[in-house]
């Protein structure tokens, strides 16, 4: 199931550069909205070794609202530089954004037909009329991942065993991130020692809507080491959080801890993914990488059900992070009802409905 490895340290650790010295100060956005697109080294991507707790970014970290009143009008606006709009994305558009699905089931009735018939699902997420119709191998174009409970890992894995499919899973107290530190550090090792590739953990809110910046990187510290080299997704819960600002701060402190993807939402607020929070966390992960060289993934997860609000938060990775933040290394979606209306549309410009699917 490996893919989309990471790079290491020259060692092949991730923690050699933790107290490197960085290479500036985060600030706020430019003066026009459209900032140059970033470009990480060519080659397998950096894992994001963390640095030491830096309060003095966070005071420089600014978003000012007339600038992301700017960045969301220009959102609404399609323009070549965001690509194509939904209306006109042809297969190989939707292809690519299947392969950035990590395709997820997080309900409290969960069994284990239900998440064993998800990764089967995720192993051949397209039907053998449809691939022959795009001519499609089989055992290609497959989400990036399947995200189901710890309690499942064993049965998902299974199932996955020889794909390309990664198994992810949630760990730290999820939704609530409530449970005493070292259950939750205890439950991430768990996950890694069940065979976990990827872990969303999810924060405590009371440290970011505090301002408590170093009790909360301190706990994400303490949950990256547990993660070992699984990726590391840390969720903020951006709907329970309020204002943009305090996002921002917050997804900086996951980075400077050691993240390797920022995610929206558990799904189980009241408030999930909403693309203000999506530019916020995407100018951090800028500022991020801008003064340390190390890119950090985008995860919007939470309410996104339609190509057309998939596509949206496509045009905002590649707009304001740029073209390696629309691929799997770099960015996911976690959905369940996407791959229905994906397919949907897949099937519409399989059978010529339309020039374009």
């Amino acid at each position: 199931m490996e893919k989309f490895p990471r790079g290491r340290a020259s060692d092949g650790s991730r923690r050699d550069a933790f107290h490197s010295e960085s290479r500036g100060e985060p600030v706020g956005p430019k003066e026009t909205v459209l900032a140059p697109p970033l470009a990480p080294p060519p080659g397998p991507l950096p894992a994001n070794p963390g640095v030491s707790f830096r309060p003095a970014w966070l005071k420089r970290l600014s978003l000012p609202p007339a600038w992301l009143e700017t960045a969301l009008a220009e959102l609404a606006s399609p323009t070549p530089e965001g690509g194509p709009p939904p209306e006109d994305a042809a297969a190989s558009d939707l292809l690519d954004l299947l392969q950035v699905l990590d395709l997820t089931s997080l309900s409290g009735d969960d069994t284990v037909t239900r998440v064993r018939a998800l990764a089967r699902r995720a192993r051949n997420p397209l039907p053998m009329p449809l691939r022959k119709a795009l001519g499609i191998p089989a055992g290609t174009a497959c989400p990036a991942a399947v995200c189901v409970f710890p309690a499942f890992l064993e049965e998902v894995r299974q199932v996955l065993q020889g794909s390309t499919v990664r198994l992810a899973t949630v760990a730290g107290g999820f939704p609530h991130g409530l449970s005493p530190l070292e259950v939750r550090v205890q439950e991430v090792r768990s996950c890694l020692s069940l065979g976990a590739q990827e872990i969303d953990v999810v924060i405590r809110r009371e440290w970011a809507l505090r301002g408590k910046w170093e009790r909360l990187y301190d706990e994400i510290r303490a949950l990256r080491e547990g993660a070992g080299e699984a990726t590391l997704k840390v969720i903020l819960a951006t709907g329970e959080l309020g204002d943009p600002q305090r996002m921002a701060r917050t997804a900086l402190v996951a980075m400077m801890a050691g993240a390797d993807f920022v995610k929206t939402s558990t799904g189980k607020e009241a408030t999930n993914a909403t693309l203000p929070a999506g530019l916020a966390l995407a100018h951090a992960i800028r500022a991020y990488f801008e003064s340390t060289g190390f890119p950090v993934g985008l995860k919007p997860a939470g309410g996104i059900r339609t190509v057309s609000e998939a596509f949206r938060w496509l045009r905002l990775a590649a707009r304001h992070l740029g073209g390696p933040w629309t691929r799997p290394a770099l960015f996911r979606i976690g959905a369940s009802a996407l791959l229905d209306d994906l397919l949907l549309r897949l099937r519409q410009g399989s059978r010529g409905e339309g020039d374009t699917v």
